[in-house]
Order: structure tokens, then C-alpha cells, then sequence
């Protein structure tokens, strides 16, 4: 497969299925395509006063996706790839954070991203003369999600919904629903009483 011969379906289909990206494939060549279209994008973004409008717009051009009408950003925002985003409604993301979403991150509806939060899709293969291949695997936020500042969830990890991650967390474990988590490894300290319908 050359470079050509790849798409975003192609692209799509191969992060779902978790395969290994290998330095110097087509695939590898794709993501740098994806890479520079969202460093213009994320410039402009982050270089201008927009209003929450025309945000909405710009994430809409960055991911691919149509972004519903309640989402809201406040820039800068940074990402490798913009094109494997995907928010819910009412979703609100704070400035500085930083997404690797090759592999894919979904943020479920009504889920808050504090400021400078780090969410990664993609490993390095272990071994020292194959290191520059990579392994993409998703993260996933559920609904009514609150993440605090200077968390960082690692590739792989789902956060149940209405959980809360405490401020400046490293999350390397799958995360429960309904539940308070903090630390480096992120863990959980308890239950929420009050639950959100989700329905």
C-alpha cells in the first residue's frame, strides 16, 4: 500500500483495529499529512480572537465531524491529528490541553476538560530497533465526565460516566463509573452518591 492507496476510512479502519503503525509506511506517511493540515488549523485557532461560533466551526474543519451547536473551546488548543476527535453535546474543553488522537478519543455529552490536560493514543513499540512504529489504542470518556487540570490519561484507558478525575492525575487504569479518582496511578477514593441519569 502507498501513501496514495490511503484514506479516511482506510485510516479509520486501521486505528479501530489497533494495528501497528510502522515508520516509513504509507499509513506513517498519512498521519504526517494529518499532523500539518491540524497544525494550520490549530494556528489559526490559537492566533486570533474567535467567538464561541466560529470555534464551533473551526473544530468542525479540525476533526471532520459536525460539532453540535453547545460545544464549547477556550483556545489554545493543541493536537496531533484532529481528525480521530469526537465530542458529545455540551461539551466543554479548557485552554491548553493537548489531544494525540490518532488513535482515536471520544468525549461523551455533558463532560468538562480542565485546563492543560494531556490525552495520548498511541505507544511506541518496545523494541529499541522498531521504536519509531507505533500502536494506536482509544480513549474513551464517557458521559458527564469532569476531568481536573494537568491530568494525563495515557492510550487504551475508558472513563465511566459522570466520574471525576482530580487535578494533575495520571490515569493508566480503566476508570469506573460514578466514581471520585486521584494520584499518580490515578485510583479511586470513592463513590458518588448522587448519580446522573443518563438516559
Amino acid at each position: 500500500m502507498n501513501k496514495n492507496q490511503v484514506n479516511m476510512d482506510k485510516f479509520y479502519k486501521y486505528m479501530q483495529e489497533g494495528k501497528i503503525i510502522e515508520a516509513g509506511s504509507a499509513m506513517s506517511y498519512f498521519f504526517n499529512d494529518l499532523s500539518q493540515e491540524a497544525l494550520k488549523i490549530t494556528m489559526e485557532l490559537n492566533n486570533k480572537y474567535y467567538t464561541p461560533e466560529e470555534i464551533v466551526e473551526i473544530f468542525t474543519k479540525l476533526t471532520g465531524k459536525k460539532i453540535d451547536k453547545s460545544f464549547r473551546l477556550f483556545p489554545p488548543f493543541y493536537t496531533d491529528c484532529g481528525k480521530n476527535i469526537t465530542v458529545g453535546k455540551n461539551v466543554f474543553i479548557n485552554s491548553c490541553c493537548k489531544f494525540q488522537d490518532q488513535g482515536g478519543i471520544t468525549i461523551g455529552d455533558g463532560s468538562l476538560i480542565g485546563h492543560n490536560v494531556i490525552i495520548t493514543t498511541l505507544n511506541h513499540v518496545e523494541e529499541a530497533s522498531k521504536r519509531h512504529s507505533l500502536i494506536p489504542k482509544a480513549v474513551n470518556i464517557g458521559k458527564n465526565v469532569w476531568i481536573g487540570a494537568n491530568v494525563t490519561i495515557v492510550p487504551g484507558i475508558t472513563v465511566g460516566d459522570n466520574a471525576i478525575i482530580g487535578a494533575g492525575s495520571i490515569v493508566a487504569k480503566d476508570i469506573p463509573p460514578n466514581t471520585i479518582s486521584v494520584g499518580n496511578p490515578c485510583k479511586v477514593i470513592r463513590h458518588i452518591k448522587n448519580e446522573v441519569n443518563n438516559d
